[in-house]
């Protein structure tokens, strides 16, 4: 009876974990779009000292 309880968890544990690579997303993240820019733009400076 012992066997048949480790092939059980075993059978279990691959059975969910195929489940979860498979299975649909569960990320519940928002939904983002385009951020709005709020800062200055960036200007090269001319007499840059290298």
């Amino acid at each position: 009876m012992n066997i048949y309880r480790m092939i059980d968890s075993m059978t279990r544990y691959i059975s969910e974990a195929v489940t979860r690579i498979f299975g649909p997303s569960d990320d519940a993240y928002p939904a983002t779009g385009v951020q709005p820019f709020t800062g200055e733009p960036f200007k090269p400076q001319r007499n840059a000292d290298w």
